[in-house]
């Protein structure tokens, strides 16, 4: 996230005055009933290139509950993870000649981009590239691992939950673009859970999406019993449904209605402690203890190491230091409030130290 991503949700949250402003009825946060999960968000990518093996095995080693990763599809319709479709900003696809002429601009949930398509290659061609560090300038300990991984599929995230027994956290990326081009992406999943195990594998993962429709449908297509996550901003709404927002879905009448399909809510981490202006953070709102009165768990996203995305009181090092904001700030201490705050697993780049902050 940008910094003035960051001062622009502080504003947003001003607007909404936190969640406590849209709750239609005051409930107490009820004491956890068991401890909060730790979910790898795109495998340990703190430590490693984002959605490679080597950061999906990184965070089974570090004690992660669930691997956190993004599915979209190939040419021939195999899901793979990336977090979006293009491929320019996590693989070498840019200096490969053999692939100019498939650089164009294509319209993805509203947003024109130029670049390379995941769903303009076939898996063969894909497993030809190499993954590199999304965040150099943050991250610059993560180029070390630039060129070591290819694209991993879902079926192999599949089989290293069988292998490791972590669970799978799955969020369908812009289902209503890909089924927009002829790509529908929940039959290669229910096929791929079915080849894993079936209702064995899906009793240990989760599916999630910002879109709504993706999910109930999912639940209606096979006789898998899944979890699923709505994932909510702070702002804007599900591209499916351009007559709701976010801030609509969380009312208690939104959350309730997400109840229906979902068992879990993934909420932006600024909707549970809003930030103020100048960016500390504002006392939490009341939305844990609102999801939880309509039976959701919640977790929020994504919980990061280094100074740049914390609180100024949570950030360490010199100040006038040049790598100042690649410097790791008290990350424990920023899990431990997301913990107290009463969330039922939180989303973070950095698993070791949620497993640390929540022992």
């Amino acid at each position: 996230m940008r910094r003035r991503e960051l001062i622009a949700r502080a504003g947003a949250s001003a607007v909404l005055a936190g969640c406590a402003s849209m709750s239609e009825t005051q409930t107490q946060a009820p004491a956890p009933t068991r401890r909060p999960v730790v979910i790898a968000h795109r495998g340990c990518s703190g430590e490693r290139p984002e959605h490679t093996m080597a950061a999906y095995r990184r965070a089974a080693e570090q004690g992660a509950d669930y691997v956190e990763l993004d599915v979209v599809m190939t040419l021939d319709d195999v899901l793979v993870c990336r977090h979006e479709n293009e491929l320019s900003g996590t693989t070498d696809v840019a200096a490969r000649t053999e692939f100019a002429a498939r650089r164009v601009q294509k319209t993805v949930d509203g947003v024109a981009a130029t670049g390379w398509w995941v769903e303009d290659f076939t898996l063969a061609e894909l497993k030809t590239l190499r993954c590199k560090e999304r965040l150099p300038q943050l991250r610059p300990a993560n180029v070390a691992f630039d060129g070591q991984d290819t694209i991993a599929t879902f079926a192999e995230v599949l089989a290293l939950s069988a292998e490791t027994n972590i669970g799978v956290y799955c969020e369908l990326k812009h289902p209503s673009y890909l089924r927009g081009i002829g790509k529908d992406p929940l039959p290669p999943l229910i096929a791929d859970v079915h080849a894993a195990g079936g209702q064995s594998m899906a009793d240990k993962m989760f599916v999630q999406s910002f879109e709504i429709g993706a999910l109930v449908t999912l639940t209606q297509m096979s006789s898998i019993r899944w979890s699923c996550t709505q994932l909510v901003s702070i702002d804007g709404g599900p591209v499916d449904r351009p007559d709701l927002t976010y801030a609509q879905m969380l009312t208690d009448g939104g959350l309730r209605d997400i109840a229906t399909y979902a068992r879990g809510l993934g909420a932006d981490n600024v909707l549970i402690f809003p930030r103020n202006n100048d960016l500390s953070r504002a006392p939490a709102t009341d939305l844990v203890a609102r999801a939880h009165a309509a039976g959701l768990v919640v977790h929020p996203w994504t919980l990061r190491a280094e100074n740049f995305f914390l609180p100024p009181n949570l950030r360490r090092g010199d100040a006038n230091a040049p790598n100042y904001l690649q410097l790791h700030g008290d990350a424990e201490a920023d899990a431990r409030e997301f913990y107290a705050a009463g969330v039922d697993g939180v989303i973070t780049d950095f698993p070791a130290t949620a497993v640390a902050a929540r022992a």
